[in-house]
């Protein structure tokens, strides 16, 4: 059924961070699409699901005042990646014997049947690409607003690299239902 609550309703609405962009930098699309909203070209641009009493109007700037200390916030960034990595690093297997001859120190062990059904089933955990997925980190605390450098310091894990960009959404301003 439908992802809306009672008497509450949201909008998606764009978001972008104003950082120096040269229009000879932005493809002829995206250069209409700043030119029909009047703004100057942004550095990235994200779509956010804000409810109806928080629509701000084409151009608006979003800073640091929507948040007030005591807070609880959502932090999405990128993960740091790890590249490739084996299951002991990826999914904490546990490995084998480290003595005795073993052989089997960080291998992942057998990954199946044999005759039936003679492949591998799909989703078995194994070595692989590791990181630069979309991580969520919820209910985290707003400890400190900086209104002048419009900085928001926030207490707990933030995803990402240090300097990568993070969007930051009030806890529960965001729900995924089916």
């Amino acid at each position: 059924a439908g992802g809306e609550h009672q008497g509450q309703s949201e909008g998606a609405h764009q978001v972008g961070l104003v950082e120096d962009k040269r229009v000879k930098h932005t493809n002829k699309p995206m250069q209409g699409h700043f030119k029909k909203a009047g703004i100057p070209p942004t550095r990235m641009i994200r779509e956010l699901r804000v409810p109806e009493e928080d629509i701000v109007n084409p151009g608006d700037k979003v800073s640091v005042s929507l948040f007030v200390t005591g807070d609880k916030v959502s932090v999405t960034g990128t993960s740091k990646g790890k590249g490739f990595a084996g299951v002991v690093k990826r999914h904490h297997f546990r490995g084998g014997d480290g003595s005795h001859g073993s052989m089997h120190h960080r291998a992942p062990g057998g990954i199946g049947a044999s005759a039936f059904p003679s492949r591998v089933i799909k989703g078995l955990r194994a070595a692989g690409h590791m990181g630069v997925d979309t991580v969520t980190t919820k209910n985290l605390s707003v400890v400190e607003i900086d209104p002048e450098n419009n900085l928001l310091v926030v207490r707990g894990a933030v995803p990402g690299a240090i300097s990568s960009y993070v969007i930051v959404q009030k806890a529960g301003s965001r729900r995924t239902g089916k």
